[in-house]
């Protein structure tokens, strides 16, 4: 008995594929944005300590730090300014949820349908580019031992 996989390879053939410029295209896209994303996660962020953090991840490598470069391809390790990925992301879509059940204006945004969902979603970005901001400046203070 053939499985449906099979079927459709035995079906599927180069020449189709190379006819499909969507496809390809939103392949070559995905490549892109993956090359692009290697690249900044070696770009260091501007004012680390690069043997503070050395040491420091040195330290850390078998617990929870280890665990966490692993996440971020080792950007975290070499303090890379993708190193965030997509937490920066998800923490303002959390705060901005949170605020929507306080705050009485995102409250009734919430109600408007896909209106207000579209400027709620507009506030989260830019939530995100706060939080994306922010974040370096704290990893910045964090490393620095002279605050310490």
């Amino acid at each position: 008995m053939v499985s449906a996989a099979e079927q459709m390879a035995a079906n599927t053939s180069w020449g189709a594929l190379a006819r499909a410029t969507e496809l390809r295209q939103r392949i070559f896209f995905t490549l892109g944005l993956l090359i692009v994303y290697r690249i900044g996660t070696f770009i260091p962020v501007p004012g680390i300590d690069g043997q503070a953090l050395q040491d420091f991840m040195t330290q850390a490598s078998t617990g929870i730090g280890g665990m966490l470069s692993m996440f971020t391809g080792g950007a975290l390790g070499r303090m890379g300014i993708f190193a965030l990925g997509i937490m920066p992301y998800i923490s303002a879509s959390i705060i901005v949820q949170l605020l929507a059940a306080m705050v009485p204006k995102l409250e009734q945004l919430k109600k408007e349908g896909e209106q207000g969902r579209k400027k709620i979603n507009q506030y989260t970005r830019y939530g995100t580019v706060l939080w994306r901001r922010c974040r370096p400046t704290g990893w910045r203070s964090a490393s620095n031992p002279a605050i310490w």
